[in-house]
């Protein structure tokens, strides 16, 4: 086999192909990029047995057909030290010894048989499948992505809950500290389906998607997923469990509504959280036309007071929020203003942007701290 390619758009497919990759593999096949010429095509291969990541590139001058394997850290070290120039690849189809020449020299190494790549399980049911916009995909993770829980003993709770609906695709994914609900409005599926969309895999499509235009296919079965465009196909299994109903713990109703500048906010809770406890208690007093905040650490001797100026013209009420979950809230709402929806200081606080696009619906819970 050969091809000729530059070397910066082989970095650039190789690169998003080895997000999937881990670094320690219990199958030594799984260290290496699985290549696969077919006419001027090569599609390029990498996995970790749960996340299959595949990008198709077009190369000059092929000659043959084939698989091969080659080492991820070795490929990505050799072209990382490149300028921009032309590479043509050599590969022996007996004993795959790989030739790699370029301007001012050459790499030689051997490759490993591609046949020993695992290949994907094939499923006797009927798969479900449907479109949607890229913009939409990326968005539904970006919004929610940051929320996901990390605890081995709630598995459920690590990945994005995909509700599928036949008008509108929901995102959700919750710590227990905190909830993000994301609604893409006006969205046709025509179908009815849910899934838990890994963390790991839900950030490598967001970030090979990202800035990206067209539509991203989607194919459901029960136990996997496959998003496929035009350059990338990412295949994954999904999470097993049953998603909570995450509707019903979204307060219906509010007694205080307060309006804000989020930067003004973000800022003053950066400042204060320095003096906070090991616990991050932020305790914020609501009053009129004011959010008066404070922290301190009794061990240490410190504290600090601030306030920011809001619409509000209500009673006056106290709330605790830990001083993480509320900065992580406030970075991952994209507007000058926002609105927090209280009920009192033992229930859950909603977060909303003040503006919102027609098409689409966020929401951020956040629990509140015992003061």
């Amino acid at each position: 086999m050969k091809f000729n390619i530059q070397s910066r758009l082989l970095l650039s497919h190789l690169s998003a192909v080895s997000k999937v990759v881990n670094s320690k593999n219990k199958l030594s096949i799984l260290d290496n990029f699985l290549f696969n010429l077919q006419g001027n095509m090569l599609v390029i291969t990498g996995s970790d047995q749960e996340t299959t990541l595949t990008s198709r590139v077009e190369v000059q001058d092929a000659e043959g057909s084939g698989m091969f394997a080659a080492n991820v850290k070795t490929l990505l070290d050799m072209l990382k030290s490149l300028s921009d120039t032309a590479l043509t690849f050599e590969i022996n189809d007996e004993n795959l010894d790989i030739n790699i020449t370029y301007l001012n020299g050459h790499f030689n190494f051997i490759g490993v048989n591609g046949n020993e790549f695992p290949t994907k399980a094939e499923s006797d049911e009927e798969p479900k499948v449907f479109t949607l916009p890229i913009k939409k995909v990326v968005e539904g993770i970006q919004h929610t992505i940051f929320a996901v829980g990390v605890d081995d003993m709630r598995p459920v709770m690590m990945g994005v809950y995909w509700d599928i609906k036949p008008d509108e695709v929901v995102f959700v994914a919750s710590d227990t500290h905190k909830l993000v609900r994301y609604r893409e409005l006006n969205t046709s599926t025509g179908l009815e389906q849910s899934f838990i969309l890994p963390t790991k895999p839900a950030g490598i499509l967001s970030s090979i998607l990202d800035k990206k235009d067209g539509d991203v296919k989607i194919t459901v079965d029960s136990k996997s997923a496959t998003f496929e465009t035009v350059d990338y196909t990412l295949s994954c299994r999904f999470v097993n469990g049953r998603y909570p109903n995450y509707n019903s713990v979204i307060p219906q109703s509010s007694q205080y509504d307060i309006n804000v500048d989020r930067q003004s906010l973000l800022n003053a809770l950066r400042r204060v959280s320095v003096f906070t406890s090991s616990s991050g208690l932020v305790k914020l007093e609501l009053r009129p036309n004011e959010i008066f905040m404070s922290t301190q650490d009794v061990d240490y001797s410190t504290s600090a007071e601030e306030k920011v100026s809001c619409d509000y013209n209500g009673d006056t009420m106290a709330i605790g929020f830990n001083d993480e979950n509320i900065i992580d809230v406030l970075n991952n709402l994209n507007s000058q203003e926002i609105t927090m929806k209280l009920i009192d200081s033992s229930k859950a606080g909603i977060f909303l942007p003040s503006e919102q696009g027609d098409d689409e619906d966020l929401l951020i819970l956040l629990m509140p701290m015992m003061l």
